[in-house]
């Protein structure tokens, strides 16, 4: 047997029964009633099994170099054993430790920097948003709402598609009564997407809503519902880049949803320090966004960045929680309560990957099998990659301290947060038509 088959077939056995390899010349590694097959067309992608790189073999099933057979939930849990080391660890190379760790910090600032400017983000936002409306469609929930969901206990024996949209109309409402949004406040969504929250702040809190987007889809359509739902005049959205909103008139609220993980490390500090400034003295920040399980890592280690970074999200760079806050800290903010909505994230993708493998016949319509594939495995990979801890998702609420220590519910405050969370869960719904109300 060829010696890297032997490996592999060392390496099913101790770490993935549940999967079997089949070579190219026909022989099987692995258990005949595995629930994963995966089928080599050459023998380039024996290297990746051995090696843990599943970022390389979801390339090479992408490009048709190697087929797979089996549930995406049994293929992400397969990729998922097959990985050696935490992805979430840099790489370690060899040299000066100091040296290495300075040259390293100044590569990656640099190459941030030149990823991240006004012409990249749009065409990288377009890259993947801009894919079909129509294919989103089929998997999200009636809002098209693109973020992480938040599940709470209640909708147990309803149909997979009504607990989603449920738990994103909860998730909606949760930022709401975060940010204490109230009627005639003006209210900014940083990255609208297409419109969820934007038109559940405006309908449901009666605020004025502003949202922008870098997505020419996203835009027109969020522009459409506000036609129809009668908003002109309380909504708008715009197609702009954060940093070309102007700061003439300070917002009372704002969220930013799903949207940071496009900003950079490079360019974080100018972004927090640009939302400071489109702020009312006093108001309130909700910053909602993907955060890396490790402290030191851009992206995940196996492959897997390199997959996300080409086929998916192209600009995309995780950031370590301690990482946001200390520059949230430096550029004025004060961070009032944070929420690891992780597990909620896990379950949301999977959610989503559900809906796609339901309908697969339609997807294949609506794109190329090259997309359908690489968005089949991005979604159940990245709900792996939750489980697992390998990713995060955080809630951060922040306010801009207003310098008048005798504003707010307490001596000190200086702003409108209340310095407790039971606003969040004890007020009613603003209307009859939300969500249920908690009991208190």
């Amino acid at each position: 047997m060829n010696p890297l088959a032997r490996i592999v077939e060392s390496k099913i056995t101790a770490q993935a029964p549940g999967l079997a390899v089949l070579l190219p010349g026909g022989r099987r590694l692995g258990a005949a009633d595995a629930s994963v097959r995966m089928a080599l067309a050459d023998w380039s992608a024996l290297v990746h099994v051995a090696s843990g790189r599943v970022g390389g073999l979801a390339q090479a099933w992408v490009e048709g170099r190697i087929e797979l057979h089996g549930r995406m939930r049994d293929i992400a849990t397969a990729a998922a054993a097959l990985v050696d080391t935490d992805p979430t660890r840099p790489r370690a190379r060899l040299g000066p430790a100091s040296l290495l760790a300075w040259s390293r910090a100044v590569l990656r600032q640099w190459r941030s920097s030149m990823r991240h400017s006004l012409a990249a983000d749009a065409r990288q936002v377009r890259f993947h948003y801009d894919v079909s409306d129509d294919f989103f469609a089929l998997w999200l929930d009636p809002r098209r709402v693109y973020s992480c969901a938040y599940w709470r206990e209640g909708s147990v024996g309803d149909a997979p598609a009504a607990q989603l949209a449920r738990a994103q109309a909860d998730k909606l409402d949760h930022i709401c009564r975060k940010l204490l949004l109230r009627p005639g406040e003006r209210f900014l969504d940083v990255g609208a997407g297409w419109g969820g929250l934007l038109l559940w702040a405006a309908e449901n809190y009666g605020v004025r809503a502003t949202g922008i987007t870098l997505s020419k889809n996203q835009h027109a359509h969020v522009q459409r519902l506000i036609a129809e739902r009668g908003l002109v005049g309380r909504v708008h959205v715009e197609l702009m880049d954060y940093r070309e909103l102007p700061e003439q008139q300070p917002f009372d609220k704002i969220a930013s949803v799903g949207m940071f993980e496009h900003v950079g490390r490079a360019q974080l500090p100018a972004y927090f320090a640009k939302l400071l400034r489109l702020l009312a003295p006093g108001g309130l920040l909700l910053n909602h966004g993907i955060t890396s399980g490790g402290t030191r890592n851009a992206e995940l280690g196996a492959g897997i960045g390199e997959f996300i970074e080409h086929y998916i999200f192209p600009g995309g760079e995780l950031l370590h929680l301690s990482h946001v806050l200390a520059t949230m800290a430096e550029t004025g903010w004060e961070a009032l309560d944070i929420e690891n909505l992780r597990p909620h994230y896990a379950r949301t993708l999977w959610a989503w990957s559900d809906a796609l493998e339901a309908r697969l016949d339609e997807a294949r319509q609506l794109t190329d099998e090259r997309v359908l594939r690489a968005y089949r495995l991005y979604l159940a990979g990245s709900a792996m990659a939750f489980e697992r801890g390998w990713m995060s998702l955080h809630q951060v609420l922040a306010s801009k301290p207003s310098g008048d220590r005798m504003a707010g519910a307490l001596p000190g405050a200086q702003s409108v947060y209340p310095f407790t969370r039971d606003y969040i869960y004890a007020e009613p719904c603003s209307t009859s038509s939300g969500p249920r109300q908690l009991a208190t």
